[in-house]
This record gives structure tokens, sequence and C-alpha cells, in this order.
């Protein structure tokens, strides 16, 4: 960083126009994570096509989590990801439609009804899983070991910070 990026103007901003008094360590780590967001919803709309030509993007995170935690409600799922029950169930009839989730009664609860992979969904997504860890492996095969356990390590964190603070 120059000594000019400091210098503020008389609109009470820097030379490259950030508002005076800005912390740039969390400047260039929200920048930074803008730009994996960014490319993490692209990826999911190629894994998701990788998965079924059909298949909208958001719904590669219902694969994820089904074939994460095994079968579950409609509304713990709509509950996980932050959707209204509507949204789940038309994504849900969606990925039905596509033969890869399937629903059957809960053997704990007659009245309700779990959604589980079929088992095409879980060979479809598990190809697809295997080959996004193996381009995490390749991107990162300059890495040392213990970076990769860090970055997974406070990714973890933040994760679980986040996950704090929408409670």
């Amino acid at each position: 960083m120059g000594a000019d990026v400091h210098n503020t103007g008389a609109d009470d901003t820097t030379a490259d126009g950030e508002p005076t008094g800005v912390d740039h360590v969390f400047l260039a780590l929200e920048r930074e994570l803008a730009v994996f967001l960014r490319r993490a919803r692209a990826s999911s709309g190629e894994l998701a096509r990788e998965v079924h030509p059909d298949l909208e993007p958001a719904a590669y995170g219902l694969l994820v989590r089904l074939a994460d935690a095994g079968a579950q409600r409609a509304t713990d799922l709509a509950g996980y990801f932050g959707v209204g029950k509507a949204t789940m169930s038309r994504q849900l009839h969606a990925l039905e439609k596509l033969g890869l989730v399937a629903r059957e009664p809960d053997p704990a609860d007659g009245r309700a009804v779990l959604v589980r992979l079929t088992g095409e969904g879980r060979e479809r997504f598990t190809r697809v899983r295997t080959g996004r860890r193996a381009r995490y492996a390749r991107r990162l095969a300059s890495w040392d070991r213990g970076e990769v356990a860090e970055l997974a390590r406070l990714l973890h964190r933040l994760n679980a910070e986040q996950e704090g603070d929408e409670v």
C-alpha cells in the first residue's frame, strides 16, 4: 500500500476512494470473500449441471445436505437453508422430477415425510463431488498440507460463528 492511500480528500475519503477510518484488514477480507463467493456461486451452477443438465444451481446444496445428513423433512431443510416452505417444496419437486430425490414416510412419525437421495441421485452427486475434490487438490497442490488444514480450520470457525449469529 502506498503512502498516498491514507491521504484524505475534502470528502473524507482516501486516495483510493475508501472512507477514512476503514480498517484495511477487514476491507481486504471483504474483497477476497466477495471474489470467493462469486466464484462459489458460479461453481455451484457448473456442479449442478454436471449432476443433471436441468438441475438448478441452488438445488446442488440440497443434494450436499441430503448426502451428508441423510433423509430429512422438507421443513428441516427449509430451516437449514433459511428459505420458505414454498421455495423448498418447489426445489424438492424439481429434484424429484429429475429422479434425484424421493419422498418416504418418516418411520418415527407416520404423518411426516422424509426426503432422501435416490440411488441415481447419490451416484450422480458422488461422481461430481469426487471430481470437485480432485480439482481442489490440484488447485492447492503447491500449498503445504498445514496451510490447507489452517484454511479449513479458519473457514470452519467463520462458519460456526456465523451460524451462532443466525440463531
